[in-house]
């Protein structure tokens, strides 16, 4: 099982909080690196030689949203070859948003947050087990 860390990039604090029971109760024992903004995650994962396992982000966030932030690391030479797989997750899920994360950047999903405990569960859990056991460059 691959133990890096998942890189969460979240504003509310009470989200990142359940996330961290969820990932508790799931058994999960990746560690969570917590942004409140794309700008310092961006930063983090510049200068960071750590791979991480997952890039997990809200899309609505001060100074730059998700989308945005997913492009910038698209357009950046290193990070561009990490091949991290970026995952969407917000309460935010509108049609326009969806198509744009999949025709415009490369985000390997995209879901919806629930508002129920054991909903959420249910979807880290799903993303947690699918990037496990997923073939992809950083998993060879």
């Amino acid at each position: 099982m691959n133990s890096a860390p998942i890189v969460l990039i979240e504003d509310d604090t009470d989200d990142k909080e359940i996330l961290e029971m969820i990932l508790q109760d799931l058994g999960i024992r990746n560690s969570l690196i917590w942004f409140s903004n794309g700008h310092d995650a961006y930063e983090y994962l510049k200068e960071t030689t750590e791979q991480p396992f997952l890039i997990l982000s809200d899309v609505n966030l001060p100074g730059m949203t998700g989308v945005e932030f997913k492009k910038k690391v698209d357009e950046h030479p290193t990070l561009s070859k990490k091949c991290i797989p970026f995952v969407l997750y917000s309460t935010s899920v509108d049609k326009k948003t969806v198509e744009d994360a999949y025709t415009k950047m490369t985000v390997q999903g995209f879901f919806k947050k629930n508002s129920g405990y054991d909903d959420i569960k249910k979807t880290i859990r799903i993303i947690h087990e699918y990037w496990t056991y997923c073939q992809h460059p950083n998993s060879c």
